[in-house]
């Protein structure tokens, strides 16, 4: 009998970043752990390249924006480790993570980045549910007989 879950694994991508720089990002509920280094630029998220992780091309294109207002696409690797949340706020974390390392990398990048306020953390979240209404804001149906 042959493990079937041992198969479908993904490997794990054996990089090394001891030259590299480290950021955490955060959005909404997400987390990103993120590790920067001089590379060729590949991105990779829980083990799996990006394009392979996110479904979406607009989170994809979201991901990638820190490198392109730099003008260095493919001139860094990134290795991130995140959870929590959906894929928006994974995202999300994720740009916000790179954009703190690629700060750390060079600091003249930070006013780049600033404009696009890449470097801040976004801290809008989902509101909570009040007592007496049906969602955060939204009231029960009124019914007047």
């Amino acid at each position: 009998m042959e493990n079937t879950q041992a198969s479908t694994k993904t490997p794990k991508i054996k990089m090394d970043f001891k030259d590299g720089k480290y950021a955490t990002g955060r959005r909404k509920t997400s987390i990103a752990k993120v590790w920067l280094k001089k590379g060729s630029g590949k991105i990779y998220v829980n083990g799996k390249l990006f394009s392979d992780y996110f479904s979406s091309d607009n989170h994809k294109m979201q991901i990638v924006r820190p490198f392109e207002l730099i003008n260095q696409a493919t001139e860094y690797d990134v290795k991130c480790s995140v959870k929590g949340g959906g894929p928006t706020g994974q995202a999300g974390a994720m740009v916000h993570g790179i954009s703190k390392a690629l700060v750390l990398f060079d600091e003249k990048l930070k006013s780049t980045l600033k404009t696009e306020k890449l470097t801040t953390r976004d801290s809008r979240s989902v509101e909570r549910k009040k007592p007496g209404r049906k969602k955060a804001r939204r009231s029960f149906q009124f019914s007047k007989r």
